[in-house]
């Protein structure tokens, strides 16, 4: 059964697969998995008609000074985490990627360019993960089992993009949103890890906490800046202590940057989103690796069903 025909029948409650992941370190706290995707500030999909692509290569990057930050934090803390790169920034900045594997961080695929996988043909997408796969391996000596689509783009529309990840070699994806927002999102979706039915591809979908039937979104990104801080620390304790699951945590190097270029002409909702809580960022990543433990997608959730 293919991936597409599988959610007609998860719709149905009848073939789903869920895994149950269990990972604790060695003081018994379950270990959550950190993650970065690594894209520069231009790059975001909420930019993408305000900045044109062919002017990318014109702009100030900003990304490579922010990744070696966030190294010198994980080192501090003594955290190994999965980076999510984007070929492009790969291709331009081997150095940052050999850092990355040097310190003992897994390398994981975001795609080439930042395009949603919404957004291509299934050939489009086989070949822009292909070539970034590829690229990645080549530069850090490691295979690459993850995957990240930009924007979370990968839902009930199109999931044969599954099936394109498994074919090409790819492990693990963590490209499911399970919410309703106005860019992406499966609200249908399981919480947690699944395989799909008859699929060795694992779908990791970013966090969620329920709180009366509605799934409330605590596992990074602009909700990370957007609720107070106590609110995260809550539902990931929940996800962990009531639930007995390990949560997704995904960041940006651009979050932990306030003195990024602002970009004139932005909507408000956009402007709002990109730029809320910068200056608060850095300090409460910091009091979040404190307070939970913390290790790499593949070994949270892939060591645990060898």
């Amino acid at each position: 059964m293919g991936i597409n025909s599988w959610f007609w029948s998860y719709v149905d409650k009848e073939f789903l697969k869920v895994k149950q992941i269990i990972v604790r370190s060695k003081d018994g706290r379950l270990i959550n998995a950190m993650s970065v995707d690594v894209e520069e500030y231009f790059q975001v999909s909420a930019f993408e008609k305000y900045i044109n692509r062919s002017d990318w290569d014109k702009l100030p990057g900003r990304a490579e000074a922010s990744v070696d930050k966030i190294l010198t934090l994980f080192s501090d803390q003594k955290i190994k985490a999965t980076f999510f790169t984007l070929g492009w920034m790969a291709e331009r900045y081997p150095q940052m990627v050999r850092r990355i594997v040097d310190e003992g961080h897994e390398l994981a695929s975001h795609g080439w360019s930042h395009v949603r996988v919404s957004d291509q043909s299934p050939d489009e997408f086989r070949n822009d993960v292909i070539r970034t796969r590829a690229t990645l391996e080549d530069l850090s000596g490691q295979q690459i089992k993850g995957y990240r689509a930009a924007s979370y783009s990968i839902g009930a529309n199109n999931l044969w993009a599954l099936d394109i990840l498994e074919e090409t070699g790819h492990i693990y994806s963590s490209s499911i949103f399970p919410i309703k927002h106005d860019h992406y999102g499966m609200p249908e979706a399981p919480r947690f890890a699944f395989h799909p039915d008859n699929s060795e591809l694992l779908e990791v979908p970013i966090t969620t906490v329920e709180i009366m039937g509605r799934k409330i979104p605590c596992g990074g990104g602009g909700w990370f800046r957007f609720f107070p801080y106590a609110f995260s620390r809550w539902a990931i304790n929940r996800v962990n202590e009531a639930e007995g699951q390990s949560a997704i945590f995904y960041f940006h190097p651009w979050e932990i940057d306030f003195e990024q270029p602002r970009q004139e002409g932005l909507p408000f909702k956009t402007r709002f989103r990109h730029y809320l809580n910068l200056q608060q960022m850095e300090q409460r990543l910091n009091q979040l690796l404190q307070d939970f433990s913390w290790g790499r997608m593949d070994d949270v959730f892939l060591k645990a069903q060898e």
